[in-house]
């Protein structure tokens, strides 16, 4: 009798700041990495999905990325540099302009 499966893996990268697409907040964000292992008599042996996401701390929005953005944002986070504030998700409307006479 083999017994197999699979187990997920829930890593916190980083924590960002960055303008939220659902609440345009700018706020946290937690970068996370989600790792689905096949498991072999419940011993991990590798990897068969890995996925990417952010997750707004003020309203707790959760946007799924790729790996060619969650890169430059880890590298960021590492730098300690304030990361330009993007928004992640559905886009801003654009912001009016004060009244000139």
């Amino acid at each position: 009798m083999i017994i197999f499966g699979t187990r997920g893996y829930l890593y916190q990268l980083a924590i960002l700041t960055l303008v939220c697409g659902r609440c345009g907040n700018p706020s946290a964000h937690t970068l996370r990495k989600r790792v689905t292992k096949f498991t072999l008599f419940f011993i991990p042996l590798f990897p068969v999905s890995v996925k990417y996401a952010t997750q707004c701390t003020f309203c707790g929005a959760e946007t799924k990325i790729i790996k060619e953005q969650a890169d430059p944002l880890l590298a960021q986070a590492a730098a300690g540099q304030a990361p330009a504030q993007q928004p992640y998700g559905q886009p801003q409307p654009p912001q009016q302009q004060p009244y000139q006479p």
